[in-house]
């Protein structure tokens, strides 16, 4: 006979106990799997502020409101995401989730029709560019880049639903590459749309995120930082564009005219272009601040043009040769050849008045020498018409500036009315 010591008997019924233990584990496993309402009448539903632990609680139309009063809902109004309730994500992921599900939908796909022609010098349309746009109001109006519908015969818009809309250019404004253009959404349709923030209060460093169709992949998300602010860019144009934002955001061919926003779900800045060796994102993306934009919507919606503030007349950018043939002091700046008619910078510009012949022989162009020749404008430096513009940018007919001109040899400063 073979005896037992209590160690044994006591291991024994240990074994016993714990096998018992994972048989019930093992059925009650089966049963929620196979009647897991039974259990969540039982123990009550964690995230439905029951009777379980959750610490979210039920409003009665069935959205959860977390602890910290948070929650993302999806552009239809469906599927919830509480930051507190639910520990799958990270807060930055719960922000960006939270903002693509709520804004993507007001994300449009532009594409273009151009006309080229054939040997036979026959009228042929032929696929233009792609790019991205924002819906900004119900009615239907888009804002977009000018070089994304530029040269257009057509312009359809695509939504996020598959369907396509004819579409019309309302403004064009090349001095910010901003433009508005505009479909008709069919009677009943509720479109989603982007709200304007403020591109004032931006910091270097803020979160971003961009949504739009790179490469015609439909509404993609990227995100990034504030990399800088304040940047001058000329684009290919020849245009200065000034306090444009830069970003590290990936944007590629397909993003321009899309969204930059902020972290909720504000636009702070249209992606407009990007700075790259190989034609893809660099991580050096530049959007124009959405403070600009407001201004040249409105004008566009409006007017179908910015109402922008000008020096009405001829001014010729400096060159070495007309600076030693004029005997000027400087060789730098834009020389007043003429001033129209009924301009108000008739009461403070003097205009030239000896005309020469300056250019090829082919191509020679009359201008007038003796004026004065403009080297600032509200302090900063003017050396061309492109920088010019981008100065008065900003500035509205009657507007006043303060103009730095080179008269009789000296350096004066006039104020000045704009056209």
């Amino acid at each position: 006979m073979k005896l037992y010591t209590k160690r044994h008997l006591f291991f024994a019924a240990a074994g016993s106990v714990l096998t018992v233990l994972a048989i019930l584990f093992t059925v009650l496993g089966i049963f929620a799997t196979k009647h897991p309402d039974a259990l969540t009448a039982l123990y009550g539903d964690p995230l439905s502020g029951g009777s379980g632990t959750g610490s979210g609680s039920a409003d009665g139309s069935g959205a959860l409101s977390g602890s910290n009063g948070s929650s993302g809902f999806d552009a239809a109004g469906g599927r919830i995401l509480d930051a507190a309730a639910d520990a799958t994500y990270t807060t930055e992921e719960y922000q960006n989730i939270s903002v693509y599900e709520r804004y993507n939908t007001a994300v449009v796909n532009i594409s273009t029709t151009t006309i080229a022609y054939n040997w036979f010098l026959e009228p042929v349309a032929q696929d233009g560019g792609t790019g991205s746009g924002s819906i900004i109001d119900a009615r239907g109006y888009i804002v977009t880049n000018v070089h994304v519908v530029s040269d257009a015969y057509k312009i359809y818009v695509t939504l996020s639903d598959g369907t396509q809309y004819d579409a019309t250019v309302i403004g064009t404004d090349p001095q910010t590459d901003i433009a508005v253009i505009k479909f008709d959404p069919p009677a009943g349709m509720t479109l989603n749309t982007i709200p304007f923030g403020d591109s004032d209060t931006l910091k270097v460093g803020q979160r971003l995120l961009a949504i739009g169709n790179p490469f015609g992949f439909d509404r993609t998300l990227t995100s990034g930082i504030v990399s800088g602010l304040g940047r001058p860019i000329k684009n290919s144009s020849d245009v200065i564009i000034r306090d444009m934002i830069q970003t590290d955001s990936a944007i590629n061919p397909g993003n321009s005219g899309g969204p930059l926003l902020d972290t909720q779900g504000r636009m702070v800045g249209i992606n407009t272009m990007i700075y790259s060796t190989s034609g893809s994102s660099a991580g050096i993306g530049f959007a124009v601040p959405v403070n600009t934009a407001k201004r040249v919507v409105a004008d566009l919606i409006q007017y179908g043009e910015v109402k922008r503030g000008k020096i009405n007349g001829t001014l010729i950018p400096l060159t070495t040769s007309i600076a030693n043939y004029a005997k000027l002091p400087v060789s730098q700046g834009l020389l007043v050849s003429e001033l129209k008619r009924g301009s108000k910078a008739l009461s403070s510009l003097k205009a030239g008045t000896q005309g020469v012949q300056y250019g090829s022989r082919y191509n020679a162009v009359t201008i007038y020498l003796g004026g004065d020749v403009i080297t600032a404008v509200d302090g900063t430096a003017i050396t061309s018409t492109a920088e010019l513009n981008s100065t008065l940018e900003s500035r509205k007919p009657g507007d006043s500036v303060v103009v730095t001109v080179i008269r009789d040899g000296q350096s004066v400063d006039l104020r000045l009315v704009l056209d």
